[in-house]
């Protein structure tokens, strides 16, 4: 069950699916307008007939028994109706109660903390796999750390390092949620501390994040900068999980900024964007910048890329691994989603429930689909 068919992110993974889902996949529409989802689907037809015929279901956040009846009807939600703090609460809270898994592209940290705080533990007993981050946030990095640390030794210490190069439009929808989190940041490190409190952390090994310093990367592209988005945090969630990652696990995340003075732009630009993000009044002046179902041309879109390089160091060697693609936020996030509903949906998974990062509730079956995909993992030194 696809939700959130009708807005920019949510159209583009129906295209994805209409055209990559199996004929055995039975999947329907969702969403609160009914005349929308109805253009959906007669677009969908022009190109699979046999989407003339996928099932629609009327359905408001707002409409707890509608959310339920939802998540009662489908083995799998995908949701992309964001910014996921102000609408994603209700789908979760009903997949969790009733055994079905989630899968968002949500990069909200706030959003993420608080559903483990409020439905982990019933999801464990539901059986229900909750699985946020399934788009550019934070696939590439998640999968390609467990892709990295596959090659390496087992039980041995791993400092990992990632640095994330990409060319890309967003669209109105990332613009807000964007706005969302910057302007929610005292909220979040509230939430961050209640969920540190009570989350066990793994006995006998050492999961680290580091935040490193601004520094000049040479294979990287030029000047680094930390980059701190909820990319890390998933990546050292998989890593508390997972055995693999070793006895010592650390993790650094940078966007490659190239030259010196870009970096320094960048820093500024945003220190500012943060700074009028905690203004209720220039909030409100730079949502109105963008609307939310505002999205990139196909000409845009055609023109993205990401790269994003694992420089791993264990047992006394260095290994270097790129993950690449094409458009990060449309293009390859619709992919990605789409490509975790399926894995969900049809793979044989690890018997595992509650919240999890996409390494650890689908790991290399969902590797497996995004390489099949046009997604690269590879081993570059």
């Amino acid at each position: 069950m696809l939700f959130g068919a009708t807005g920019f992110t949510g159209g583009l993974t129906a295209e994805y699916l209409a055209a990559h889902a199996p004929e055995t996949t039975r999947w329907a529409l969702a969403g609160r307008n009914r005349e929308k989802l109805e253009g959906v689907r007669s677009r969908l037809a022009t190109t699979n007939p046999r989407c003339a015929e996928l099932p629609l279901l009327q359905a408001h956040t707002g409409d707890a028994a509608a959310i339920r009846d939802l998540a009662d009807s489908t083995r799998v939600v995908i949701s992309t109706a964001g910014p996921y703090i102000l609408h994603g609460e209700p789908l979760v809270a009903a997949c969790a109660a009733s055994g079905t898994d989630y899968v968002d592209l949500t990069g909200e940290p706030e959003f993420v903390d608080l559903m483990w705080l409020r439905y982990h533990a019933q999801a464990e007993r539901s059986g229900a796999r909750i699985v946020h981050s399934c788009g550019f946030d934070s696939i590439p990095y998640d999968l390609g750390a467990l892709f990295t640390v596959e090659q390496l030794p087992e039980g041995v210490p791993i400092a990992l390092e990632g640095f994330v190069s990409a060319r890309g439009t967003f669209s109105g929808g990332t613009f807000h949620s964007a706005l969302e989190i910057m302007g929610r940041l005292r909220q979040a490190q509230r939430v961050a501390a209640q969920r540190r409190e009570i989350e066990p952390r793994p006995k006998g090994r050492r999961v680290r994040g580091i935040r490193g310093k601004p520094h000049e990367q040479s294979d990287a592209g030029g000047w680094v900068v930390p980059f701190p988005t909820i990319d890390a945090q998933n990546v050292l969630r998989s890593a508390r999980a997972l055995d693999r990652y070793g006895p010592d696990f650390s993790y650094s995340h940078y966007l490659v900024a190239g030259p010196l003075p870009v970096m320094a732009g960048i820093i500024a630009a945003g220190a500012g964007f943060v700074a009028l993000a905690q203004l209720a009044p220039a909030r409100d002046l730079l949502g109105r910048l963008k609307d939310p179902g505002e999205g990139p041309s196909p000409e845009q879109r055609a023109k993205g890329w990401f790269r994003v390089r694992m420089v791993a160091r264990a047992d006394g060697t260095r290994l270097v691994t790129e993950i690449s693609g094409g458009d990060p936020g449309y293009g390859e996030t619709s992919k990605m989603l789409a490509e975790s509903a399926l894995c969900l949906a049809h793979d044989e998974l690890p018997e595992r429930a509650g919240q999890l990062t996409p390494a650890v509730a689908m790991g290399d079956a969902l590797l497996a689909r995004l390489r099949n995909a046009g997604i690269e993992f590879k081993v570059v030194e």
